[in-house]
């Protein structure tokens, strides 16, 4: 679970309830039907125009899953598991990789192919593909929601625009102006929590994650195929460090040292 994602979620809801408390608590005033249909309806429809049914099939899920989840290993973690297999490749060969046990789904798949004796190019062509088709997924879910969160501000302004046409057309009738008056004021008010408390924020998230999926699945790419090579787990990890910032390379290497 990304607690910041959670933790900023339910600070944001606790300050729109909050205030809505200090104004005497009356939730009742802040439904609006009209309201709801125009900016849930209209940024729904605005970004399924934007998009195919597939790309919205394949993000939303995705963008959801990964915005609440964070990865487990990090890439210091992960330098280490590499060295830590190179290490058995260079003692026992590659077919003891089928015993020992791996957390991270992606590395386990590099270390089997390393076990099962495929070659380097397959390796190379087939884990970057993954990487990529991975990548291309997470990226779609990032900007269907940032598409999302720019069409509900607008559709409310437009709920707003329709409610004050309500309103001047019926100035005869002041028991109609106050529906109006709130239908024009929520509209406003939904657009606004929906793009900036949810949608946008979770797709600059989602554009996070996926820079850091990038760079950890580089790198188990490049870990797989040295150990490939054979080479030595003192090469695996001076070369893999080179992914880290600097201000922890150093680390690295005097705890491996």
């Amino acid at each position: 679970m990304d607690l910041a994602t959670a933790l900023g979620l339910l600070a944001g809801a606790g300050v729109v309830v909050g205030l809505i408390m200090l104004d005497g608590g009356h939730f009742g005033a802040y439904v609006s039907e009209h309201a709801a249909v125009v900016v849930f309806g209209g940024a729904t429809a605005a970004t399924m125009i934007r998009f195919p049914f597939s790309t919205i099939m394949h993000g939303v899920p995705m963008g959801l899953r990964f915005a609440f989840t964070t990865r487990s290993v990090k890439p210091q973690d992960l330098i280490e598991e590499l060295t830590r297999i190179a290490d058995v490749v260079r003692k026992s060969g590659p077919i003891a990789l089928e015993n020992i046990e791996i957390s991270d789904p992606f590395l386990a798949q590099g270390a089997r192919y390393i076990a099962d004796g495929y070659d380097r190019e397959f390796i190379r062509d087939t884990m970057e593909r993954d990487r990529d088709n991975f990548l291309l997924h997470l990226d779609e879910g990032s900007k269907v929601y940032r598409a999302y969160g720019d069409c509900a501000p607008a559709w409310g302004m437009v709920g707003t625009i329709l409610g004050m046409v309500a309103m001047f057309a019926n100035m005869s009738d002041p028991s109609k102006l106050g529906p109006a008056m709130a239908t024009a004021l929520l509209a406003t008010l939904y657009g606004a929590v929906i793009a900036n408390l949810i949608t946008l924020p979770l797709a600059d998230k989602l554009h996070v994650k996926l820079e850091e999926e990038d760079v950890s699945r580089s790198l188990i790419i490049d870990g797989i195929l040295l150990i490939r090579d054979q080479k030595s787990s003192t090469l695996v990890r001076e070369m893999l460090v080179a992914y880290l910032p600097h201000h922890h390379r150093e680390a690295v290497m005097d705890a491996a040292a």
